[in-house]
This record gives structure tokens, sequence and C-alpha cells, in this order.
């Protein structure tokens, strides 16, 4: 892999690229956007520009009650922090919808398929399904997906987790980053307009 192009790390390599994709389709406008627990770097991926970038970081900010008002964001960016809510995911979503302005849009990724990993406890794994029930009282699912496959576990175990992928389609590290088996999903996510 020496002198290759390096994109994200194997369990966020082709999520990624699909929200990418997506949020170039969408044409967003700029926004105010929150981000929840360190997820600037999807709202940039995303494509969003942000007029205002707010942090809502743990433990200072609880997903579960947002110290925001009514309708005061574009939109809502959660990376990979839903499985870690002590209490009602439910409730966090809801907080998501309240805190949106009508057709603000809530960008959500989590994991499915995953090894615990406390930052600081780990509590929840969710299908696409379980985020498009979540879901089910906003106005548009725009998309919900997952991502993983079986051989990803080999790689994972070889130690290779956290080593960015090789964007070079030949290389086999890639291949196996954008093989998709809708059965084995590590990671899964939801975009959402209030």
């Amino acid at each position: 892999m020496i002198g290759l192009r390096r994109g994200p790390h194997i369990t966020r390599y082709y999520m990624y690229n699909c929200l990418q994709k997506l949020g170039q389709n969408l044409q967003l406008k700029p926004g105010r956007v929150l981000s929840v627990s360190h997820s600037d770097k999807l709202a940039s991926l995303f494509g969003i520009e942000a007029n205002e970038m707010v942090s809502a970081d743990y433990p200072e900010h609880n997903f579960l009650s947002l110290n925001f008002p009514d309708s005061s964001f574009d939109y809502v960016i959660s990376d990979q922090v839903l499985e870690h809510v002590e209490g009602d995911p439910y409730k966090a979503v809801s907080e998501c919808h309240r805190i949106l302005r009508p057709g603000g849009i809530s960008v959500l990724t989590t994991c499915f398929i995953n090894p615990i990993h406390a930052c600081p406890k780990d509590f929840w794994r969710f299908t696409p399904d379980a985020l498009s029930l979540l879901h089910q009282d906003w106005s548009e699912i725009i998309e919900v997906g997952g991502w993983g496959n079986f051989a990803t576990w080999s790689i994972i175990q070889d130690g290779l987790r956290f080593t960015g992928v090789p964007n070079a389609k030949w290389h086999p590290l890639h291949k196996i980053a954008m093989h998709n088996d809708p059965l084995w999903p590590i990671v899964t996510w939801i975009i959402a307009r209030k």
C-alpha cells in the first residue's frame, strides 16, 4: 500500500463514499449545523456548507435532552453516536426532529454488527429497518442503508481495521471494502428530512 492514496478505514470506506455521493446529489443549501459528539467531519464529507457549526459533545451535552430551542438547526449530524446513548434511542432521534427546522435534514450513522466499544459505554445496535422505525414520524426518509460483509472480519482480525483503504480499485483491501452483503451490515445509516 506504500505510495497509494488512501481513504477512510474499512468499516467507513463504503458508507462515507455513499454519503458523499448522496450529499452531492441533494444539492444542499448552506445552513446552521449541529454536530453531535465530534461529527463535524461527516458534515463536511456530506457536503454541507455550515453558516455556523455548533458542537454538542458528550458529556457536556446529552443526546436525550439537547439544550437547544425547537426548530433551531438546518442539519443535525451524528456519526457513530447512537449506539452509545444511555437511554431510549427513540428519544434521541425525537430530539433531532425537535431541534430541526421544517425541511431540515438529519444524517445519522451507527453500527449493527460490531464488537463492544465503550465510549464510555456501548448499549445499542441498529439494522436499517430499526433506523427506519425510529424515523417513522419524519416527513421523508431520503436514504437508509448498511454496509458490511463476512470477509471484513478477517481484515479486522489481522489488525487492519483502522488502516486506510487504498483508493485503487484493483487492491484486495479496496475490493473487500466495496463489497456489500446486506445480511452482514457492520455499519448502518439514515438520512431523514423533518
